[in-house]
């Protein structure tokens, strides 16, 4: 097959573009807007990933890629915290706009489209009524919870969608309604917290990269947000496990057509903050003195697991990375790089 795939120069979309170059032709289309993307350039190039310089805002861009067979749609602004205090164009047109040019591209060409969405689709409100309790170093999920599609294991496809999110989870939930409207194959995964090697993980982005790039260079962090206490909980899915994931569902385009599932780490694939330091502490040997923020920033929530039940149910493809092996991964990526990453970040 001929893949494009867009965001291709970002974390998920260059370690994607890597793994399909051995059995496809791969194209990464990424307009290199996120600083330390350029950094992925050299190992595309030496995978023989064809890239293309441009942006999924402007059609005429994606023209320039050529015809495809398939398309990996991974391009996205993906802070949580984007439009908080204003200028919501950037990403209204590139996480909205930009996925409806790479719909209408695909079906020029009567490709399949893997979209990455995200599971900040689901609205904030349901997410913060959830009953928790308090274990040792972290939030859980109670067995008993007030909405449907939640509990102990965490959130299921059929949650309550009503309600406030942010910005990036609002563009993208339109963006999988907008994609229903197609006439390809498609297939839409839902992830929770992606990590692992060459992702520039930032506070509001990335957050278990952000943690281990801090240890490693000596940064200051804080618990933000739930009282400053770090119990809140996210799952965490290595990238390579995602890759293993989106391979399988571009070799059956019918088999997965119409589906949308939560992809993640789940329950047993989770870690708070305070979980998340004292892992960083063990592994790199060094121990920061954090600080506390107790106010919690818009959008945020204690604990997100995502239940992937439904996509167990449909194949047996399950990660195969602990936390500690993602974080371990990680550190020894930022080792080997250190020089190049401290200048770059």
């Amino acid at each position: 097959m001929r893949v494009l795939i867009t965001g291709g120069a970002g974390f998920v979309g260059s370690n994607l573009a890597r793994a399909l170059a051995g059995h496809h032709e791969v194209v990464a289309l990424d307009s290199l807007r996120r600083r330390g993307s350029e950094l992925t350039l050299d190992r595309l190039r030496t995978a023989g990933v064809a890239f293309v310089h441009g942006d999924v805002r402007e059609p005429g861009d994606l023209a320039e890629a050529g015809p495809f067979d398939a398309l990996v749609e991974c391009s996205a602004e993906p802070s949580v915290m984007a439009g908080v205090d204003g200028g919501r164009d950037f990403v209204v047109h590139t996480n909205l706009l930009g996925a409806y040019h790479c719909f209408e591209a695909a079906a020029r060409h009567g490709a399949q489209v893997v979209f990455l969405s995200t599971s900040r689709v689901y609205p904030v409100a349901g997410l913060t009524a959830l009953a928790l309790e308090r274990r040792g170093d972290r939030y859980e999920l109670a067995d008993a919870q007030p909405l449907p599609g939640a509990s102990a294991r965490g959130i299921a496809e059929d949650f309550p969608l009503a309600g406030a999110r942010t910005l990036y989870g609002a563009t993208k939930l339109a963006a999988e309604h907008l994609l229903a409207e197609y006439d390809v194959p498609w297939v839409v995964n839902r992830c929770g917290v992606i990590a692992g090697p060459w992702q520039m993980g930032k506070v509001d982005q990335g957050v278990f990269t952000h943690w281990a790039l801090s240890h490693r260079f000596g940064r200051p962090l804080a618990y933000v947000g739930f009282g400053g206490a770090g119990l809140q909980v996210r799952d965490l899915l290595h990238v390579d496990d995602l890759v293993a994931l989106v391979e399988r569902q571009l070799e059956d385009p019918q088999g997965w057509h119409g589906a949308t599932y939560n992809v993640g780490g789940g329950r047993v694939g989770s870690l708070s903050l305070r979980e998340t330091t004292a892992l960083c502490r063990e592994i790199s040997g060094r121990q920061l003195d954090l600080g506390a923020v107790p106010e919690t920033r818009p959008g945020d929530v204690p604990v997100y697991l995502s239940d992937c039940e439904a996509l167990f149910e449909h194949t047996d493809w399950r990660p195969q990375r602990t936390p500690r092996d993602i974080l371990s991964d990680i550190f020894a990526w930022i080792d080997d790089h250190a020089d190049l990453l401290e200048r770059t970040l």
